[in-house]
């Protein structure tokens, strides 16, 4: 009897797989916002890097930056953050406790103006998945600081040989605090619940601010996480003020409604509002456009193909593995545009040696067709920027940064990520052209190890060209088996 229904059932979960692989997404992603004018921008970058003697120096904006604006806002503070916790791994990153900084900010900011409305969004990676709740979350909770978690079952599932079978035979069971296994990235232990959740693969991987600031709207969309164990990195990021503000509250607007979120109810009608006219996207006049799931993958498409011979195309990345991004810049460099992609040497995470892949792989592969790598320098900490820059010959320039790593799991609607793509003319005495200017001269002392600093090396350093890695690099990225 069962060897006749084996098959069936066989096949019923395949399809149950399938279409959760491609079934419709939650209303509101996938955004491809309209062109907004460029107002009140500002490029920000956490440095790490190493001097003469070998010693490691950190310099940070990024949440410098979210703190002053959490203690600006009167109204209204949202938060959606990735990793927002403490854990640290088997090696501790004592540089900033990050995620309790923020923590502090929030509830004394709260406490001062009851009637401020602040919200958090989240990943249930955080609270391992129900197994371990989060302090900082309970703390939020306790002042009156609603904290959302992103309800992942809404969104497709990226690693289909196994999400069918954890939806029909582990999910309904839900899960519980437990001392079976030891946490995965910190201390004490957790529910074989909490891993089985955890083999999905998936996350809300968005990191943004939205607060308000006297009579305006404004906004922070970054590639740095709240997370202690990740305060060291080196990240980008990119705050403004104005309409481009307005629809990246709609789209966190998207994710409470899917996630069981109070929509924010505080009374914004003093703030200065987007009017029905956009920024026509012409050269001379800047503009911010704000971008999440696969419409960033899009954007970067759309931004390398245009690229021609003389013009410059430079990417800072932590993983790059999406097939199409890697052909669209082999494709680049055949057309004698100038390509130069800065990698994290994925050559450690959080004290746990790694194999290089998926960067080692591509990097071979990029070398191979005349695109330029480097290597980040890292001593423990990552490279985690995800950024990009084109320069035409016209003198205009465009770039690009947020959540989103250059992998299929980021760009191609399985994660929720957030970019901004700013744009316009680098003559032009803005505040626009300063960011794009800033973001500029990041990426050459990055390339160029400027004023004795040691930011990158040179790609022989950790060049690979492992045929098992190519060919493992390929089939994780294509199945969805994997972390990257």
């Amino acid at each position: 009897m069962l060897r006749s229904i084996l098959p069936w059932l066989l096949l019923a979960l395949a399809l149950f797989s399938a279409y959760h692989v491609i079934k419709p997404m939650p209303a509101g992603l996938n955004l491809e916002g309209p062109l907004r004018n460029a107002s009140h921008v500002e490029f920000l970058a956490d440095r790490t890097y190493i001097d003469g003697e070998g010693e490691r120096y950190i310099e940070q904006e990024i949440f410098d930056s979210v703190l002053s604006m959490i203690a600006d806002a009167r109204r209204l503070v949202l938060i959606d953050m990735f990793l927002f916790n403490d854990f640290q791994g088997e090696v501790a990153e004592t540089h900033r406790a990050l995620s309790w900084e923020l923590t502090e900010a929030l509830i004394a900011q709260k406490r001062q103006f009851p009637e401020m409305e602040i919200q958090v969004i989240s990943d249930p990676l955080n609270s391992l998945y129900g197994g371990k709740p989060l302090p900082q979350f309970t703390q939020l909770a306790a002042a009156g600081i609603p904290v959302t978690l992103t309800d992942h079952t809404s969104l497709r599932d990226s690693n289909p040989l196994y999400s069918g079978f954890w939806r029909i035979f582990v999910r309904p069971f839900g899960n519980r605090t437990a001392d079976t296994l030891a946490n995965p990235f910190g201390e004490g232990r957790v529910s074989a619940r909490s891993y089985l959740a955890l083999l999905n693969f998936k996350a809300n991987h968005r990191k943004v601010i939205i607060a308000d600031s006297g009579n305006e709207l404004g906004a922070l969309v970054t590639s740095a996480n709240p997370h202690d164990g990740s305060s060291a990195h080196s990240n980008v990021a990119l705050r403004f003020t104005g309409g481009a503000a307005w629809d990246l509250l709609a789209s966190e607007k998207a994710v409470l409604a899917f996630s069981g979120g109070l929509t924010p109810r505080i009374d914004l009608q003093p703030l200065m509002q987007p009017t029905a006219s956009t920024n026509s996207g012409s050269a001379a006049q800047p503009s911010l456009q704000i971008l999440t799931e696969r419409a960033v993958e899009r954007a970067l498409l759309n931004l390398i193909l245009q690229a021609r011979a003389g013009e410059s195309i430079d990417v800072a990345a932590f993983y790059l593995a999406d097939r199409n991004i890697v052909n669209a810049l082999k494709q680049a460099a055949e057309r004698a545009v100038v390509v130069r992609v800065l990698l994290d040497p994925a050559k450690e995470a959080f004290g746990r040696e790694k194999n290089g892949v998926p960067n080692r792989p591509v990097a071979h592969e990029l070398d191979r067709a005349g695109v330029q790598v480097r290597w980040c320098a890292t001593q423990g900490e990552q490279c985690h920027s995800k950024w990009l820059q084109y320069r035409d010959r016209q003198g205009n320039a465009a770039m690009l940064l947020g959540s989103s790593n250059l992998t299929r799991r980021n760009l191609r609607n399985y994660n929720l990520e957030t970019v901004v793509l700013l744009r316009g003319p680098l003559a032009a005495e803005t505040s626009a052209t300063q960011a794009l200017a800033d973001g500029h001269t990041w990426f050459e002392e990055q390339w160029y190890n400027q004023d004795g600093r040691q930011f990158s090396t040179d790609y022989t350093t950790y060049a690979d060209e492992s045929r098992w890695h190519r060919i493992l690099y390929r089939f994780m990225e294509f199945t969805g088996l994997s972390t990257f």
